[in-house]
Formats: structure tokens, C-alpha cells, sequence
């Protein structure tokens, strides 16, 4: 069964996509830490990403990197924090959270409530 991350690069369910190409995919988390948080996952549906293969691992972080880069810009923080996490979703991912300070990037505290308007124009600030 495809995961939800899986569907999401298919278009069965939406999403506020940064960007795109052949192996990978960029776009909001819908729960985010702050304005700017972006899921990076690869097109492959592996569950782990240390199972992804080198050629595949690499190129998801220089694809991140270019993401974490708009990210940056836009926001003005000090650093983008690169985490992963991925029990939640079988799907490898990293996220990308601007930060200012490493409070910033604590998934315990509250998450941002943004409008549909909102993380639309987040997505196209960020868009590559």
C-alpha cells in the first residue's frame, strides 16, 4: 500500500509543493514548526533512510540543500535545521525548519495554525 507521502508526489492528495524532479519531491508540512517547515522525500518509497541507496541518499540532500537555500533567503534565519525523524510516515523524509534558535525545532512544543492562502504563498516564496 502506498503511503500518504507516496500519493501526495502521485497528486491523490494535495499539497503546497516547493518543487520537483525526477527523484524527488519538496513541499509544506501541514503541521509545521514555523512558516518555511518543508518535507523533502524521495520518489522511491523506502521506509528508512539510511535503506536508501548512496546514488539516492546523496542526491536528496543536494536537492534539500537547494530548498534549504529559498528557505533561508526567505526567511532571513539564522540556519535551516535539516532533522530526521520518519516514524510517523513509512516513507523516508528530512525536514527543513528555519531556525533561530534550537527552541525552534522542539516537535514538542504547539504547531503553527496557517490558512490554505497562507501556506500557498509560503510554497510559492520557497518554490524552486
Amino acid at each position: 500500500m502506498a503511503t500518504i507521502f507516496s500519493k501526495i508526489i502521485a497528486g491523490e492528495i494535495p499539497s503546497y509543493k516547493v518543487g520537483e524532479d525526477e527523484n524527488y519531491y519538496a513541499f509544506l508540512d501541514i503541521n509545521p514548526l514555523a512558516k518555511c517547515h518543508t518535507l523533502v522525500v524521495p520518489k522511491v518509497e523506502v521506509d528508512y533512510i539510511f535503506d536508501l541507496d548512496d546514488e539516492t541518499l546523496a542526491g536528496m540532500v543536494k536537492f534539500a540543500k537547494r530548498v534549504a537555500h529559498k528557505i533561508k533567503e526567505q526567511t532571513g534565519c539564522k540556519k535551516v535545521a535539516m532533522i530526521v525523524l520518519g516514524l510517523e510516515v513509512a516513507h523516508a523524509h528530512i525536514h527543513l525548519i528555519p531556525m533561530n534558535e534550537e527552541k525552534d525545532v522542539d516537535f514538542k512544543r504547539e504547531k503553527l495554525k496557517l490558512t490554505p492562502e497562507e501556506f500557498a504563498e509560503i510554497a510559492a516564496s520557497i518554490a524552486l
